[in-house]
């Protein structure tokens, strides 16, 4: 299933919806501005949340945290002692590990765990600008965690970025 997401997802105080391929509303993005954390919950269209993304501003290490059920579900950084500069590690609180690894601020990548592919982040399904597309290719992976790993690890590339232009 390939979902339809918008660019500068993390414009705080912003709501917006991630439509599925056939067009129907999927998730609702619902900014959060909060104080010493930038904050994105991800509801499913009735308005339950299903994941919590956070970022700490003062972070000595940037990463981020997923949550669910304000519960710890995955911490993403950017894989240390690697090649491929956009290259990210996703550690799960139960200890697995998914790799992201790609042209992160292309928004050409994927999502493996253990070699096999989960879901591909690209711009090219769809010409609508601004735009990228989550296709989460296995039918049990968790289409809210996938989205919001997408969406972590592009913010997180983003701002690596913005640093090396100081």
């Amino acid at each position: 299933m390939k979902y339809l997401v918008r660019d500068k997802i993390f414009a705080i105080g912003d709501d917006y919806w991630i439509d599925d391929e056939a067009g129907r509303h999927a998730f609702l993005v619902d900014g959060k501005a909060l104080r010493l954390r930038e904050t994105l919950e991800l509801k499913d269209p009735t308005g339950l949340v299903l994941v919590t993304l956070r970022k700490k501003l003062l972070s000595l290490r940037d990463a981020m945290t997923i949550e669910r059920d304000d519960q710890p579900l995955a911490t993403i950084r950017r894989k240390r002692l690697s090649l491929l500069r956009n290259h990210y590690r996703v550690t799960l609180v139960e200890g697995s590990e998914l790799d992201v690894s790609g042209r992160i601020l292309d928004r050409e990548f994927t999502v493996e765990y253990e070699g096999e592919l989960l879901a591909h982040v690209s711009r090219q399904w769809f010409r609508v600008r601004e735009t990228y597309a989550v296709n989460v290719v296995r039918e049990d992976a968790d289409a809210a965690l996938m989205i919001a790993v997408a969406v972590c690890v592009i913010r997180m590339a983003e701002k690596e970025r913005e640093g090396e232009d100081d």
